[in-house]
């Protein structure tokens, strides 16, 4: 059954902590997953999480260390020895999240760790997984694989599986690699079980096999396991030696924390922040794009004054300025999110960017007409003049497919230029849609009105 964390069962576990009731805590604990306790922790406070801490297994304890919120670990490892946190965490962790914890303490902290690691192999690879970015499959990969020799016999090769699968939590593939440790393919698991033992690992492996470089880009390596539905992806060097493995639940923390990212991005937060976070580093986050936005409504203000004549001979314009800006600005959020979407999941030819602009052209031209015949009906409805009601409809055609053009050309050109192309959404779209709207509505309002 779903564990589901209830203000009643904290205020319980809570009232058995402070009472020291042992064996209830160990009671609770034992009935729930890492990931349970992990959430738990997160609502305590440091004592309390201490406490509750002193009662698991060091398997048990590294795991739910892992699923912790950032704030909450970095708390609660600052208060441990650098030897408390090697023999405690290090040694019962993955290469990959044993260097994913290690990263985040600080710089002196991080040597005393690794000294204190028993396992001179174990220290090695965290050390050789510290110096790849943290954005790279090098970055994601565990050293924690099954590999066989290409020249060995099937014997050989069920012998060494079973001595390296004890070092392994789970067991997805084995890796067939030659004497230079180049990946050549992968070992079946049911034809290592069926041929005879005298056969070849050569005579039964699969080529077939999909790798990366150490040197991809965590998002590129999350869309080739998801093209190719995998659960597993080994990692390998320049010359094609193998190096590690990624397994699906780094790319879904991957995938997480991209969608997070560009949330923020659309939303106009320029940081990666938490709602846990202080005040200042909020601030920090959320400024940037309000000055923007500011700068945009003194810009769109300055654009007002300019026809501020105009409005006085024909104030019954301003009735509209709300609703050209509005409509600039949705058109150009939809947009820029579909062109978004498309690059993040690589389904869109960024070589094919006149094709997209026309067929962006066509959608706004469409949607234009329609909105703005809807508009021009209410107009004369209501009795509004026949010069302003022409005027605000093409004005609002051609408001919509500039914003469709803008919205889609925008993303296409920062992702040419490697910047990320979720700036294009939110804020950004929205203020210079508003700005250039205006500047088109009143330049159609001076020729329209000078025609009528």
């Amino acid at each position: 059954m779903q564990f589901q964390l209830t203000k009643e069962y904290l205020n319980e576990l809570r009232q058995a902590i402070r009472e020291n009731n042992e064996s209830f805590v160990k009671t609770q604990l034992h009935e729930l997953y890492p990931a349970d306790i992990a959430e738990i922790l997160d609502e305590l406070d440091l004592e309390e999480a201490q406490y509750l801490y002193r009662h698991l297994e060091k398997e048990e304890a590294a795991e739910v260390l892992m699923q912790m919120e950032e704030d909450m670990r970095e708390r609660f490892l600052s208060a441990l020895s650098s030897e408390q946190i090697a023999r405690t965490f290090i040694d019962n962790l993955d290469s990959d999240d044993a260097a994913d914890l290690i990263s985040e303490l600080p710089e002196s902290k991080k040597e005393e760790v690794i000294s204190h690691i028993e396992d001179a192999e174990q220290a090695s690879d965290i050390v050789d997984l510290l110096t790849y970015p943290e954005d790279t499959a090098g970055g994601l990969m565990a050293k924690e694989l099954i590999k066989a020799n290409i020249n060995w016999s099937v014997f050989k090769c069920i012998t060494e599986v079973r001595a390296q699968a004890e070092e392994i939590d789970n067991v997805y593939t084995v890796y067939v690699v030659d004497d230079n440790n180049v990946l050549m393919g992968f070992l079946p698991l049911k034809k290592l079980l069926l041929v005879p033992t005298k056969t070849k690992v050569r005579e039964i492996y699969n080529p077939d096999i999909i790798s990366v470089k150490a040197t991809m880009k965590s998002e590129e390596v999350a869309n080739v396991m998801e093209k190719y539905d995998l659960v597993v992806l080994p990692v390998v060097d320049e010359q094609g030696r193998l190096l590690g493995r990624i397994t699906i639940d780094d790319v879904v923390d991957v995938i997480k924390e991209e969608a997070d990212k560009d949330y923020q991005l659309l939303s106009g937060i320029s940081e990666n922040v938490e709602s846990s976070d202080s005040v200042w580093i909020i601030t920090r986050a959320r400024l940037p794009w309000l000055l923007i936005a500011l700068l945009g409504g003194i810009i769109g203000s300055q654009i007002i004054s300019i026809y501020e004549p105009q409005i006085q001979i024909h104030p019954e314009m301003a009735f509209f300025m709300p609703l050209i800006a509005a409509m600039g600005g949705n058109v150009g959020v939809q947009s820029s999110a579909l062109i978004v979407q498309a690059l993040a999941n690589n389904s869109i030819d960024t070589k094919e960017i006149l094709p997209k602009l026309w067929k962006e052209v066509s959608i706004g031209l469409i949607n234009g007409i329609v909105c703005s015949s809807a508009l021009l009906a209410y107009n004369l409805f209501f009795n509004h003049t026949f010069a302003l009601s022409i005027t605000v409809s093409v004005a609002l055609v051609t408001v919509i497919l500039f914003a469709a053009l803008f919205g889609t050309f925008v993303p296409l050109a920062l992702n040419k230029y490697k910047i990320d192309p979720a700036l294009a959404t939110g804020p950004f779209i929205t203020t210079t849609n508003d700005i250039i709207g205006l500047f088109i509505y009143f330049m159609i309002g001076r020729l329209m009105y000078g025609i009528f």
